[in-house]
């Protein structure tokens, strides 16, 4: 039984990409620590909860992994059904948030005890059916016909449009992150980006004036004004103060476990939104760019196994996780740094957060499932009316 088992860890890892896992490890360690530095300094516990989130995100990952991607794409239906039905139960019977300014979002559930953000599962599900969208109109070569292409854009405007039921804008940017990068991804033609930019354009002033809530204004409008006194204690304070940490660490930092304005909790949200002004603080710069360069070699790795797919389909799933990557480190890395108004983006795998955590495993383990497969012609095929037994055999060849 042992034999069997050692023989079957090692034929995964010779089929998985051992440099991508090494990069989700470094990442991973890399925010155990900055947690634990919260921890030591406030007394607090985000580094068990987070410890627990990447167990059960690595577990998940590896169960993906052991199922072929064009087969779980293949019950597009379901997954697009429960995520619609998750969005719409968390807006009626969700953990509502009343922050200052005005915030008011119910995007969480409560889980025993513990709370869970639906948008972060429905993120992965949203990859998941949007590739299988997109491959279908490739296939029946549909690609490049104007009904078909609305048709797509709907699709990406249903769970936006939940996001911002639920008051949750920063999930529906990323959400039209991950529809941009699939949709470029497939070849659309740029004609309807265009068209889109230019509806975005118009769309804009109308949002601002009737859709955008008076706190979401005061956000986008402090990062302009933060040498302003006022603008600085009340709707750019998190901002000014995150400035102010990073700035404080210099080059090499104040020292791990020794940020007086962690332990002084200095900076709303540090342990999640904020965890970049914990690195800059403590360690510096250098500190900083190494976030910055983990982040860069696993977004170019996610490419490459994109680039190697055997098929559409593992291509467009690669860059709808590489878009929500890239979005969210660009917006959170930006908005810590005051270059972007506050949206309430995590920083991928860095900030603390159990759900978010564990999906973006989810997403990790769809990108390994792509890369296991590159090989394949026809893939491993799973039976409609048997998928238990099949996930059974794939547990048991391990």
């Amino acid at each position: 039984m042992a034999k069997r088992f050692f023989k079957g860890l090692w034929d995964y890892i010779k089929r998985a990409d051992i440099i991508l896992w090494l990069l989700l490890a470094m990442i991973s360690a890399y925010s155990l620590v900055l947690l634990r530095s919260v921890d030591y300094a406030t007394g607090s516990g985000y580094f068990r909860t987070q410890l627990l989130a990447i167990g059960l995100g690595v577990a998940a990952a590896v169960v993906v992994t052991l199922i072929d991607y064009a087969e779980i794409a293949n019950f597009w239906y379901l997954l697009a059904g429960f995520s619609i039905f998750l969005m719409i139960y968390t807006s009626f019977f969700g953990e509502q948030v009343v922050g200052s300014g005005g915030v008011d979002a119910k995007a969480w559930i409560n889980i025993a005890g513990r709370t869970f953000q639906s948008s972060e599962l429905v993120k992965i599900a949203f990859i998941l059916t949007f590739a299988k969208h997109l491959d279908v109109l490739r296939k029946g070569s549909k690609l490049d016909h104007p009904l078909h292409v609305m048709l797509l854009g709907c699709h990406a405007l249903v769970p936006m449009l939940l996001c911002e039921m639920q008051g949750d804008t920063g999930a529906a940017i990323v959400f039209f992150a991950i529809f941009l990068a699939m949709s470029l991804s497939a070849g659309i033609k740029l004609r309807y980006f265009a068209a889109l930019g230019g509806i975005v354009l118009v769309a804009l002033p109308l949002l601002w004036m009737f859709v955008m809530k008076d706190y979401q204004k005061a956000r986008f409008t402090a990062v302009f004004n933060l040498e302003d006194p006022t603008v600085q204690m009340e709707d750019g304070y998190q901002q000014y103060q995150g400035r102010i940490s990073i700035g404080s660490g210099r080059l090499d930092g104040t020292g791990l476990f020794n940020g007086t304005r962690v332990a002084n909790k200095s900076v709303p949200f540090q342990q999640s939104d904020y965890i970049f002004s914990v690195a800059g603080e403590e360690l510096g710069f250098i500190g900083c760019s190494l976030i910055l360069l983990l982040l860069l070699l696993f977004m170019a790795k996610v490419l490459h196994v994109a680039s190697t797919s055997r098929d559409d389909l593992g291509r467009y799933i690669c860059f709808g996780f590489f878009g929500m990557i890239a979005l969210q480190s660009v917006s959170n890395i930006g908005m810590c740094l005051a270059l972007l108004p506050a949206m309430g983006v995590t920083l991928p795998f860095f900030s603390a957060g159990g759900s978010s955590a564990a999906c973006m495993y989810l997403g990790f383990g769809l990108v390994q499932a792509v890369y296991m497969r590159r090989k394949e012609s026809d893939g491993m095929r799973l039976k409609r009316k048997q998928p238990l037994r099949f996930f059974y055999k794939q547990l048991k060849d391990i």
